[in-house]
């Protein structure tokens, strides 16, 4: 006679032994290791913010050996530090500067394909046909780099690269503006006297 068993049960963290464990010490994707903390320097400070200047994004440097966690340097920026958050705003305001300057090379790159007949050419010298066409994917592409720069360009120095809104005032029928002013004389009652 067959004796029944019972159903195996899947492992449990509870029931799983520690050496079944892969992937050991792998980060899951989407998932960030945990950084320890970063005591904050001068020296630090420096580093990122020229990091900064050269285009790299928080996340990028937060990414690189011995820097800070992202949290870290967002907490470096509540005040505390002022000559890093000083420096910080220049780095960005570099950084919007990084940013125009890719917008004209990105702006001045060619978007266009060779394509050469592998047949030769119709009056049969060998050198083949040859016809440069505009990549319509890649202008479309620039065009979304361009816009993208342009807009983080505009918030990182609103001064210097953002849209100037320009309000006006006006009138009625976009004449000038009457101002009308009102005096009102008043005789003051009698003071009576104490006494």
């Amino acid at each position: 006679m067959v004796k029944p068993t019972a159903p195996k049960k899947a492992p449990t963290k509870a029931n799983k032994p520690a050496t079944a464990v892969k992937g050991a010490g792998v980060v899951a994707p989407g998932k960030q290791q945990r950084k320890p903390k970063t005591e904050y320097t001068a020296e630090l400070a420096s580093q990122i913010c020229d990091h900064i200047a050269s285009g790299l994004p928080l996340r990028a440097i937060a990414a690189l050996p011995g820097m800070p966690a992202l949290s870290t340097m967002m907490v470096w920026l509540d005040g505390r530090h002022a000559e890093f958050t000083e420096r910080y705003a220049r780095a960005r305001e570099a950084q919007a500067d990084k940013m125009a300057e890719e917008i004209l090379s990105i702006a001045d790159e060619e978007c266009t394909m060779v394509r050469a007949d592998k047949h030769g050419s119709k009056d049969d010298d060998g050198a083949g046909n040859t016809e440069v066409l505009f990549d319509a994917t890649a202008v479309a592409r620039n065009r979304l780099r361009v816009d993208a720069r342009k807009w983080l360009a505009s918030k990182m120095a609103p001064k210097k690269y953002g849209d100037k809104i320009q309000a006006e005032h006006s009138g009625p029928n976009g004449g000038a503006i009457e101002v009308r002013s009102t005096v009102r004389l008043v005789k003051a009652a009698p003071a009576e006297s104490q006494e």
